[in-house]
């Protein structure tokens, strides 16, 4: 097994799908806790259990999200966030991620009197640094979330366009999301925000699926006009679903650990990314939150190695490659 997670360690990665909030290591956390006179408890191994899914914690997406809260004290300083994103950004590298694309609320990044473009700015400020240090293609992903309502829906995919990465010679936002409670926000409302992401040139993918059932991940197609949808674990029930996604070649962002956590997938069933691959849906592998979900890039691809062989595995990084925004984000021109 250990030769076997060495080789897994060293293919080439694509990451589509990690939130900033979730997957600050510990580490940096407790260190930020600790500067600002805030931790809540006494070691880091007391702070890595608020932080990370605990025996018995798992089944709902409510007890996952709990998870967020915390990070939350320090994610408010321009500094902070700055540092914990080239931390992320250094540890993917770590586990052969060549292209990552980090998504963020900025929203819920303002109570301390940052503007919504400050908040996006100190993201891309980390990213900038960290791509070129560890040598990683990064892009940012701005999420609305759904709570939040249309409007404010609106007002970020404008602002995440004035920090487009088509429009600046820097890493910038490549795509817009959209996150939170499905069940009481359906993808309709959200529409004039998608248009104004598109129109802007930015990648357009959705959180759907995972909550609900395929009768919503259709709505977010239709309605949204998306590339990408996040998790989309009911997908498999409806095989005319699958067909349309394999047919458009809209990719499905599968987080195998997370969503056995929030019981999206029942942890003695398959995950549906298999069926996905059988059924030609293009597929990423993505971590979704490495420190609440307890994983990392290795992890979530060796997972894989009960159903596909290596040779496979490195495929799917591979091509989930070509359905990344970073890619389809054309330079300024240098004329």
């Amino acid at each position: 097994m250990r030769g076997t997670r060495e080789q897994i360690r060293r293919i080439p990665k694509t990451e589509l799908h990690q939130h900033l909030d979730g997957s600050i290591p510990p580490s940096t956390i407790w260190r930020m806790m600790r500067r600002h006179g805030l931790n809540p408890v006494r070691d880091l191994g007391a702070m890595r259990k608020l932080l990370t899914i605990q025996e018995g914690e798992e089944g709902t997406l409510l007890a996952y999200l709990d998870k967020f809260h915390y990070p939350l004290w320090i994610t408010q300083f321009y500094e902070n966030i700055q540092e914990a994103t080239e931390a992320i950004v250094r540890e993917a590298a770590r586990h052969g991620v060549k292209t990552l694309e980090l998504r963020y609320s900025p929203v819920i990044h303002t109570f301390a009197g940052l503007t919504l473009r400050q908040a996006i700015r100190s993201v891309l400020s980390g990213l900038n640094h960290a791509s070129r240090r560890y040598g990683i293609d990064c892009g940012l992903i701005i999420i609305a979330m759904r709570q939040h309502g249309p409007h404010i829906a609106k007002i970020l995919a404008r602002q995440a366009i004035s920090e487009a990465q088509h429009l600046h010679d820097r890493t910038g936002v490549v795509g817009f999301d959209i996150a939170g409670p499905e069940r009481t926000t359906p993808p309709r409302l959200f529409r004039e925000a998608y248009e104004v992401a598109a129109r802007g040139g930015l990648g357009v993918t959705a959180h759907s699926g995972e909550e609900v059932g395929p009768e919503v991940v259709w709505q977010t197609i239709e309605d949204l006009g998306v590339s990408r949808i996040g998790h989309a674990c009911s997908a498999v029930k409806d095989p005319a679903l699958l067909r349309r996604l394999a047919r458009d070649k809209i990719l499905v962002e599968c987080c195998l650990t997370s969503n056995y956590q929030t019981g999206a997938v029942g942890r003695n069933e398959k995950h549906p990314v298999v069926e996905f691959v059988e059924k030609g849906v293009p597929v990423a592998i993505c971590t979704d939150n490495t420190t609440v979900s307890g994983t990392d890039q290795t992890r979530e691809t060796l997972l894989l190695r009960r159903y596909f062989s290596l040779k496979d595995i490195a495929r799917i990084h591979s091509e989930s490659r070509q359905h990344s925004y970073i890619l389809k984000r054309p330079r300024p021109s240098t004329r």
